[in-house]
């Protein structure tokens, strides 16, 4: 999941749960966060967002591989998360202490971060690009697969329980915050569908339509009568805490149902699978990518929960001869590679006179073009079947 969900998880869980009344001895009100409050939001907020600090291993290394090697790694370690957590707090301390800011205790801010950092490895988890959770002492990387790597509507229940009471705060501006919070999430909603479409992921209006309606009411029913003017931020907090974990949790349910449908598609055409999975699509619960890997190519199966079974499928068959995969796969850096991707597929090209052969994972295949820049393995051979180039694709268009 992106950097800056995670840090709206954070903020969240802070505002939700570690602001609490005995950290704000010096607020004006119960509504309002003290020092120590602040700091504790501050740590889980950090914290929710640290482990992504590994991609700067991927933005100085020569490696063209750091990604796939690094990225979830130790930063992403539940065996690690204790010394992290410890780190941080001793840091925030520090800091502290040389800015004269009242923080809590040392044991509270270990929690803080280690809340923190444990919602990250969590909804990393969750997602369809695996986690390596055991490292360092191992490279496993377990997938739930149960919400896309960028998820707008994850973001949008982190995120808006916490803009929701801010309209709320002076009753006398109120009304004219929430027009123009709902106007800036409307056009929120809109780019998100413009950015889902260009990259390969297009979506029904209807689903904006029904956004900006809900985002209407989130807005502007808490307005009649002031009702919302005598809601807690921390309640707040607290709803959408219970609303994303709700939504992962039906997240968890529908993505039963599309493997179960997988399954029956693979049963009934007789496909004997090694690989099998449904990954979720933006913007819905209801849309899946079935995929299976078999033995000379992978099935990609489009499901909506809302239609029939395999409403859509193309099965994408490996176009490599064997002698030339046998020879990729005895690289290191193409094991590497493989090691990552769950559902490969080797395909023949031709680059300035050479064949060369490329290695793809179908999960990152778009709606428009079947491979996504970034994520191919290429390897060239000469005439006389040698291998002269190995390495990362940055651009396959």
């Amino acid at each position: 999941m992106d950097t800056v969900t995670h840090a709206f998880a954070g903020a969240l869980l802070g505002k939700g749960i570690f602001a609490t009344q005995r950290l704000n001895p010096a607020a004006e009100s119960a509504d309002e966060y003290g020092p120590p409050a602040r700091v504790a939001i501050f740590a889980v907020t950090l914290g929710s967002a640290f482990p992504d600090a590994d991609v700067f291993y991927d933005w100085v290394s020569r490696d063209s591989l750091a990604m796939l090697k690094y990225h979830r790694y130790v930063t992403h370690s539940i065996l690690c998360l204790p010394l992290w957590a410890l780190a941080l707090a001793w840091l925030t301390q520090w800091g502290a202490r040389r800015l004269g800011i009242l923080a809590p205790s040392f044991g509270w801010l270990w929690v803080c971060y280690a809340v923190g950092i444990g919602s990250h490895i969590l909804l990393d988890l969750a997602t369809s690009f695996g986690t390596m959770i055991w490292s360092p002492f191992s490279r496993v990387r377990p997938a739930w697969d149960l919400i896309f790597i960028v998820d707008f509507t994850m973001s949008a229940l982190l995120l808006l329980p916490q803009v929701a009471p801010w309209t709320l705060r002076v009753p006398q501006r109120s009304m004219r915050r929430a027009l123009r919070m709902w106007a800036l999430f409307s056009l929120l909603a809109v780019g998100s569908a413009w950015l889902a479409a260009e990259v390969g992921f297009p979506f029904s209006p209807w689903y904006i339509l029904i956004a900006i309606g809900l985002m209407a009411a989130l807005f502007f029913v808490p307005l009649w009568r002031s009702r919302g003017v005598a809601i807690r931020r921390s309640t707040w907090a607290r709803v959408g805490i219970l609303a994303a974990s709700a939504y992962l949790c039906a997240c968890a349910i529908t993505h039963h149902i599309a493997l179960r449908r997988v399954q029956a598609f693979a049963l009934q055409r007789q496909v004997q699978p090694l690989v099998i999975a449904a990954l979720p699509l933006p913007p819905s619960i209801w849309r899946w990518d079935g995929l299976i890997r078999t033995g000379d190519g992978d099935y990609r199966i489009r499901e909506n929960l809302l239609g029939p079974a395999a409403s859509e499928f193309h099965f994408y068959a490996d176009s490599a001869p064997g002698n030339m995969i046998v020879a990729a796969e005895q690289l290191p850096e193409a094991r590497t590679y493989l090691w990552f991707a769950r559902f490969p597929l080797y395909t023949l090209a031709k680059y300035g006179g050479q064949t060369a052969l490329e290695i793809m994972d179908v999960r990152f295949f778009t709606r428009q073009r079947q491979r996504t820049p970034g994520f191919t393995f290429r390897v060239t051979f000469d005439d006389a079947g040698h291998i002269t180039s190995q390495g990362m694709v940055r651009d396959t268009r």
